[in-house]
């Protein structure tokens, strides 16, 4: 089968894509012909070696997929040949990657694909939408009527996190950088969006926040976080949500904290159990058959241009260059 593989960690370009064995699936696997894959941030870590994973070369990258289920191993129960599935999690702690035109997965790693997403919806919303999902539901405790403020609202996990917040009943105050971005903001339901660099924004927030009952949990997606801003801006006992920035080393203001009986969450999506990423998984897939999921794919390309695919995705995460809005979706 062809794939995207590499031999060493290193630059986007070490990224190939050729010929490699196919893939049998175990006796708790799942034969996955895949469909479309997405590129995620922490997969162009691990292909530069900046995130340590165990790596047998060749090594195919990936953590997104979505695809038809092409053969069962003995103790699979939830699957058969012909289902449609999407997953993600794959190229973490051993597992193989997804880029590939066909991938052997767990079980407990994959879930049904509703008749309202295509593969490339699946793959897109995969990885950001149990992000998002984990951060809102099982750690923050969101609840109806609470106010949520996250940056990027056009991003993958923000616009995640607007989607998912709205389903809960929350109120969302999001932050955009133009006006086409603005209006795809208020079309996933945000209720406040802001341009990020209108030197009143915190303000803004403060106004619609005091107005709304507080700001009770505030989502951090960058990779500098500010928390004397951040704490600043939260009500009493409102809950902030570290999930980025891995190098990131702030001041942290420990007095006006911990007098606001704030509450520090941190969290990977990668650590969260096949149970609790299925509890999301599950909400996803309802939350698309309600007419709530709306994944924005921004660049979809050939899997064989997956080394062009990374080098974007670096480009907008690290260089901060603004030329993708929405996921990078690949098709094998």
């Amino acid at each position: 089968m062809k794939a995207a593989f590499i031999n060493e960690t290193g630059a986007a370009s070490v990224i190939q894509y050729g010929d490699v064995p196919t893939p049998t699936a175990g006796p708790n696997e799942v034969l996955v012909k895949v469909g479309a894959v997405a590129v995620n941030p922490i997969d162009t870590y691990i292909r530069a070696g900046i995130v340590k994973v165990p790596m047998t070369f060749p090594y195919i990258i990936g953590c997104d997929l979505a695809g038809t289920v092409e053969a069962v191993g003995a103790n699979v129960r939830r699957f058969k040949v012909g289902d449609r599935v999407w997953g993600s999690n794959q190229s973490l702690f051993g597992r193989r990657g997804s880029f590939a035109e066909y991938a052997a997965v767990g079980e407990e790693w994959l879930y049904p694909t509703p008749c309202c997403m295509t593969d490339e919806v699946a793959a897109a919303g995969a990885l950001v939408g149990i992000t998002a999902h984990l951060g809102l539901c099982l750690h923050a405790s969101l609840k109806a009527g609470e106010v949520v403020f996250v940056n990027g609202g056009t991003g993958g996990v923000g616009a995640a996190v607007v989607q998912i917040a709205k389903s809960v009943g929350a109120k969302v105050i999001t932050t955009v950088g133009n006006d086409a971005k603005r209006a795809l903001a208020q079309s996933y339901g945000a209720d406040c969006v802001l341009n990020y660099r209108d030197p009143q924004i915190d303000d803004q927030i403060r106004a619609f926040a005091t107005a709304n009952g507080g700001l009770h949990v505030w989502f951090e997606t960058q990779r500098e976080p500010t928390p004397d801003r951040t704490v600043g801006l939260m009500s009493p006992r409102g809950r902030i949500i570290f999930m980025a920035g891995r190098a990131a080393r702030p001041e942290f203001p420990v007095g006006p904290f911990y007098v606001k009986d704030l509450r520090l969450l941190g969290f990977a999506m990668f650590n969260a159990t096949p149970a609790e990423q299925r509890d999301c998984a599950e909400a996803i897939n309802a939350l698309c058959e309600s007419g709530g999921w709306h994944p924005l794919i921004g660049q979809l390309m050939p899997l064989s241009e997956a080394a062009a695919a990374h080098q974007l995705q670096e480009d907008n995460t690290l260089a901060s260059k603004g030329t993708l809005t929405g996921k990078i979706v690949l098709k094998p």
